[in-house]
């Protein structure tokens, strides 16, 4: 299944891509695009698996994204080696034992370069505390590879053995970033690249001053990056959970220039015209902001219309997107108003078609 996962047809399959974008973009007058790989192998920080019961065996099992058949996966060479030798070792260690086995039927991983481990199991059973207890027991077991959590899910139930994140560690030009990534929310896959697309994202703002808004900004990925480049960082994202990590971020890499507010794009929008008053946002006064910069990282449908016309009023625009035929569409607007300075490749899903790309726009 993974014969089409080989280092040797990595620089092909990379060359590909490069080429579809230039065909994608043709129509805009785009700056020759920066490239940036990933490494051939074990780069994917996170992975799931539907786990199979057959008779005594246990194995997991991937399906096939276009004919949607069943396959077993006894390594998967594209994920973390902490993932690889987990996978094994927990198989190994629930075989024979019926209360951490029993109606289990998904395991989720979480791994870091900083070296920890998150393994969410998921049932079709209510857990009991015995549960929690055996979970503690093949913690102890599994923490010969590496520090780990388990988390265990059910119906309305989720208990932690003993906490629900990793602390990961990047790795930026000459500083090291410590980011708080919570089971369930977004993070930035291939980290490896992550840290690419972040150095990238610092130099092309390097001396930038002002401030920078950074609207879908998830745990502080780019805003804590990126602050050293800017007198003040505002962050909006939606999301609670999110939220607290990018608080917990902040104080963890010792940074005084950032806040973060919980709210929509649109939500922002409303506040920075004046439109609507928000509770959320007392004790800020959005007047003050020099609204020079601003980061868009958004979901795989892009900006919509109103998003667009918000980031068009900032003179300098980073936009990240992970789906380019929305970033086309987005750019299709945005060049009425603002040139394209620089373009990036970063590939952070090798042997796939996905691509993520960076862009920087400058007002005309």
């Amino acid at each position: 299944m993974f014969s089409h996962i080989h280092p040797d047809n990595y620089e092909a399959q990379l060359s590909k891509k490069q080429q579809d974008m230039a065909e994608l973009f043709s129509e805009f007058n785009l700056p020759v695009a920066e490239l940036f790989p990933s490494s051939p192998l074990n780069y994917r920080q996170r992975a799931e698996f539907r786990v199979w019961h057959d008779g005594d065996d246990l194995f997991y099992i991937m399906f096939n994204s276009e004919t949607k058949e069943k396959y077993r996966v006894d390594d998967f060479p594209v994920a973390s080696e902490l993932i690889n030798k987990a996978m094994k070792a927990l198989l190994i260690a629930i075989k024979d034992h019926r209360e951490l086995r029993y109606k289990l039927f998904q395991v989720d991983f979480l791994s870091t370069l900083s070296g920890e481990l998150l393994i969410s199991m998921l049932y079709h059973k209510p857990l009991e505390d015995n549960w929690q207890i055996e979970a503690g027991k093949l913690k102890a077991h599994l923490s010969s590879i590496a520090p780990v959590d388990i988390i265990g899910r059910a119906k309305k139930q989720k208990i932690i053995v003993d906490k629900d994140y990793v602390m990961e560690s990047l790795q930026v030009g000459s500083k090291t970033y410590i980011y708080q990534q919570v089971e369930n929310s977004f993070t930035q896959p291939n980290a490896g690249v992550n840290e690419k697309m972040l150095l990238w994202a610092q130099q092309a703002t390097l001396n930038a001053g002002g401030d920078l808004i950074e609207l879908y900004c998830g745990n502080g990925n780019f805003s804590i990056a990126l602050a050293e480049n800017f007198s003040r960082v505002l962050g909006t994202e939606i999301s609670k959970t999110s939220v607290r990590s990018a608080q917990i971020n902040i104080k963890k890499n010792n940074i005084n220039n950032i806040d973060i507010v919980r709210m929509s794009s649109e939500e922002f929008s409303q506040a920075m015209n004046g439109e609507r008053k928000f509770r959320r946002l007392e004790g800020f006064d959005l007047t003050t902001y020099n609204y020079d910069t601003v980061l868009v990282d958004p979901p795989r449908a892009g900006l919509d219309k109103d998003s667009v016309e918000l980031v068009g009023r900032f003179n300098k625009i980073i936009y990240i997107s992970c789906n380019p035929e929305t970033l086309k569409d987005n750019l299709a607007l945005l060049i009425k108003t603002h040139n394209i300075d620089k373009f990036a490749l970063f590939d952070q899903f090798p042997y796939t078609n996905h691509v993520e790309t960076g862009v920087i726009l400058t007002r005309k």
